[in-house]
Order: structure tokens, then sequence, then C-alpha cells
């Protein structure tokens, strides 16, 4: 078969204003970057407003493994199959980050023959919006390192600056942690670091406001640090916000693009739901809403990750409720969830996840159920997408779909979108239709007006399964600062890896009774949250010996090669 890049290479795209039209844009609301991508004017949202939502479905999975569960894959094949049964359908998926993509996940197109085009746009660059969030976030820190030089009229205490650089590159073995102001008279040295482009509170707040005026005001109430006094310095307060709006006034637009099969994409804000809130934007979301009848969109790695952050600050701020969330799983990554053999990067993949083993599937499913329970929590029908591989046997599946049935979704359904596009999804598709129908009890986990530790102890005892959660002195100290402060109400947006429920990324199943260290809170008051850190979490990746990097080029003609 051939590779996720040569078969997008090969695809024959329309000209997006062809898909504009489809999709019910106005020629006046594009603003073209080319032939094959534009930005759209949120003047739409106006025109709009009088128009009732589409059905509103969230795509997230299990706690993922090296062997991989095709979320993004089914998130773009379940759109194109609500497309093939006749459905007007638009999806909203995240802009990736050059992080991964250069590193060892490659690129978030989906793939297959479902799949985000032109490819190598989607991955790389596109049509900007990551870099202005880099220069907005970037031009913050610049800002403050001056104020101090030049006398610091605010009287910021250095020590209590959490206001950090971004790059949009996995770096955490060069810049993670650095010391600023070396080699300079006059200059105010200090502990400080870098963060991946997308973990950065600008990019939360692209992700999470209603439009440009909202941004503006959203990036003045950013807190950098607290002055001489114990109260907190902001943006607005460094007269920074206005020309870091000015920088991301074009970012504000989401971008529309096309599947394979030429259902319309948007594209907006970032990924990495293990750092940052992981879900694209609002403003996405609301427009396609008003131009489909399905909107399916996709959270950052599992339901106790992405889909919690979507369900408890994303559908908070925008006050949407979803009609349906498919949670996507293979019988590899189960069989892996139960104890199977280890997969290592550039050999063959064990026996065990490519012949029949229901033991080791047993073992595994559990991970499965706790994610269908999670989604339980929230009040919302749950689906399950078995992205079917041709080793997975009729046995697997069937074993599977009895014990998602039993645990509370409304069916397992096998997908082969990958393999074979929008007709190899049309199950699921009509599996999703009829949960859209069931009437949705949504309900959001916890109370705005609950104390801080009691928001971090829900979400950590009972979307993780942990049995207790204790605090470090200065998070506790930061926790009565930031309710001084006045942001006890704000949601909490947790920081913990994605591959595990618990904290530590190497205990797979489903783990339960076990104890969660907060080892760190910010105040991220623009975007509307608070950012625990859990264990030695860090909001910035590293690069494996193996890059992807190494395979990326260009051939003679000009074309990229090597991407995935």
């Amino acid at each position: 078969m051939l590779s996720d890049l040569e078969i997008a290479q090969k695809a024959k795209m329309l000209p997006i204003r062809q898909i504009a039209e489809k999709a019910g844009v106005l020629e006046e609301e594009l603003e073209l970057y080319g032939n094959f991508k534009a930005k759209v004017d949120l003047k739409i949202l106006d025109r709009l407003k009088g128009r009732p939502n589409g059905k509103y479905i969230d795509v997230t999975a299990i706690n993922p493994t090296p062997l991989g569960e095709g979320k993004t894959v089914t998130t773009i094949g379940l759109s194109q199959s609500l497309g093939h049964i006749g459905k007007k359908v638009c999806t909203c998926i995240r802009q990736p980050s050059l992080g991964p993509v250069f590193g060892i996940k490659g690129g978030a197109a989906g793939g297959g023959y479902s799949q985000v085009i032109p490819m190598e746009d989607f991955n790389l660059h596109l049509t900007g919006d990551v870099h202005a969030v880099s220069m907005a976030n970037n031009l913050l820190a610049a800002m403050i390192d001056a104020h101090l030089k030049h006398g610091n009229e605010l009287r910021i205490k250095p020590d209590t600056i959490s206001w950090r650089r971004v790059i949009d590159l996995s770096d955490k073995w060069g810049i993670f942690n650095i010391i600023s102001g070396v080699g300079g008279e006059g200059r105010t040295m200090r502990q400080t670091g870098f963060d991946i482009s997308v973990a950065s509170e600008c990019m939360a707040i692209l992700a999470l406001c209603e439009n440009l005026k909202d941004l503006r005001k959203r990036l003045g109430r950013i807190i950098v640090a607290e002055n001489e006094d114990g109260k907190p310095v902001t943006a607005e307060d460094l007269r920074a916000a206005g020309s870091m709006a000015v920088l991301m006034r074009d970012a504000v637009k989401p971008t529309l693009m096309q599947t394979l099969e030429h259902t319309p994409v948007f594209v907006h804000a970032g990924p990495f739901a293990n750092i940052a809130q992981g879900n694209n934007s609002i403003i996405a979301d609301r427009i396609a809403l008003k131009l489909a009848d399905y909107v399916v969109t996709e959270s950052g790695f599992g339901a106790d990750c992405g889909m919690e952050k979507f369900m408890n600050i994303k559908c908070r701020a925008s006050g949407l409720a979803p009609n349906c969330v498919v949670i996507v799983a293979t019988v590899r990554a189960l069989k892996m969830h139960g104890g199977g053999p280890k997969v290592v990067p550039g050999k063959p993949i064990p026996e065990a996840y490519k012949t029949k083993n229901l033991e080791l599937l047993e073992k595994g499913v559990c991970n499965l159920e706790k994610h269908i329970e999670n989604v339980g929590l929230f009040g919302v029908p749950a689906i399950v997408a078995v992205n079917r591989f041709d080793t997975d046997t009729d046995e697997e599946i069937d074993f599977i779909r009895k014990r998602a049935v039993a645990a509370g979704a409304e069916g397992a359904f096998c997908s082969q979108v990958w393999l074979k596009g929008g007709p190899g999804g049309k199950e699921l598709a009509e599996a999703v239709v009829k949960a859209c129908d069931k009437k949705s009890e949504f309900k959001l986990l916890y109370k705005d007006e609950a104390p801080i530790t009691e928001k971090i102890e829900t979400i950590a005892k009972k979307v993780y399964g942990a049995g207790k959660v204790t605090f470090t002195p200065e998070v506790e100290k930061k926790i009565k600062t930031f309710t001084k402060w006045g942001l006890g109400k704000l949601p909490i947006c947790m920081a913990k890896t994605h591959l595990s429920l618990s904290q530590d990324g190497a205990v797979k199943g489903r783990p339960s009774g076990f104890t969660v260290n907060v080892t760190d809170i910010r105040p991220s008051a623009g975007a509307g949250f608070l950012f625990p850190l859990l264990g030695t979490f860090t909001t910035m990746p590293g690069l494996p010996s193996r890059p992807a990097a190494v395979d990326v080029d260009i051939d003679d003609q000009g074309n990229v090669v090597g991407l995935f």
C-alpha cells in the first residue's frame, strides 16, 4: 500500500472555493492562502446566528500506546463516512505541532484514505497560527525582562515570574530549564525556561475565546508574576496585550481545508491534551455547528486527558454540549494494556499483537471500560470505534463489543476507514447518528464554586481512579494566593502523562487507589483555568534518539518526502 504522504500527494484536491461553497461559506468570507486553504472571517457567525446547531460529536480514545489507536484517522474517517451516508458534515481539528511532526509521532493529518489534505501544508506551518502564538508569547517574555532592566516600575519580584518563552519544537534536552540575564551589567539573572508553543497560554486563549475583542481582553488578563505587595502583575499592566493581539489578529480566524473525500475541515488551535487543554477552538466549532448537520471534533489523547478538558473547560466556556462521544480503541493496544510484550521502534511487532490472544485482551480491556465510564460521568452516550487491523479476529472483536456494552457503551463497531475511507466506517457512522438522536443528560464534573483542591481531587479520583491526592507546601501556598486573587472559581487543566490513567506512564490497564502528587500549579487567568502539574511532568517534550526529522527531505522536484 502507498504511504500516507503518497496517498495525499496523489489525491485530486478541489479548489477551496468549491469546498467553501458546498459548506455554505460565502466568497466574501474567505481569505485565500493559495488554492487549497483559506481563513474564514468571523463575520460569518453574525450571518449564521439564527440557524440551529447541528449534532456535536467528540472523538476520544483509550490511553495511547506505541502501537497507535488511530484517533485522528477515525475522526477524519467518521466525517467521510457521515458524508458517505448522505449527511452534511464538518470536521473540526487541531493544528499539529512541529514537535511531534519532527519527533516520534509524525504528522497529525490522519492516515491512509482518511486524511486532511494538502497533508504537507496541514503538518508544516499551515497559515502561521502557531508562529503567531509563539511571537505573542515571546513578545510578552521580552517585555517582562525589558521592564526589569529599565527600572522595574511595577515592582515585580523576579523570583515569582511564571511566564516562560516558547518554541514549537521538542527541545527538552537543550532549553527546558535555563538561566536568563547572563553576561550583562544591570541584567536580572533568574531561572526560567522554554515550553513547547502549543502549551502557551496564548494558544489556550485562542482556543477558548469568542472573537478578536474577547481574545484581546483575555490576553490582558494573563498573570506573569507577583509584585512586592503580593498582587498579580498582568500583561495589561506591562502594556503588552495590545501588541500581542495584533500579532494574533489573523490567527483568531480558523483555516478551511478538505478531507480526501472533499468534506470540509476547520483547522484551529493546537494539540497536546497532556500539557495543554488539547482541543480545537470554540470559534471553529460554532461556525461548523451552524453550517452542518453533524460536526465531528477531536480531543487530544485519552478520555482522561482531552475529553475531560473538552467537557470541563471547553464546554463550560462555550455553553455547548456534545450529543455523542466516540472512543477509539484497537485490539493491539488493549493487549498492550493487558501486559503484552514491549514494542521497540524499528523492530517487528511481537506475534502476540498479530495473533488471537484473548487472555491478553481480557486483561487489557479494563482500560477501555474505564474510559466508557468516564464518558458516562458527563451523561453523554458513548460509542466505541474498533480501528480494525487485518490480523484481528472476529472473536476478539466480539469480545470487545460485549465488554463495551456491559460497561455502558451504546455499542462497539468496527472501523476500516484507514483502508477504505468513508465506506469503511458506514456502520460506525450509522451508529453515531442513532446515538446523537438519544437524549443527552450532559453535566459538568464539578461546580465553579468548589475549592481548588476539591476540583483537583474530583478529577484525580473520579476520572483517573486515584485513591489519594497530595499537594506540596509550595502548591498549597500558591492555591491560597490564587484564591485570594479571585481565581478560585476557575476550572482545572491538569498536566499529566497521557500514557496511563495514573501519573506514571509505565502503568497500563486500569490502576486504582494510587496517589497523585501535585508538584506545581500555574495561573492561566487569561485562558480561564488553573494549571496543576502532576508528578515530574514537564511542559516541553524531547526528541527521541532517532527523530522523524532525519527522514524528512525535499526531492529534486521540490516535493516533500519522508513525512508521515
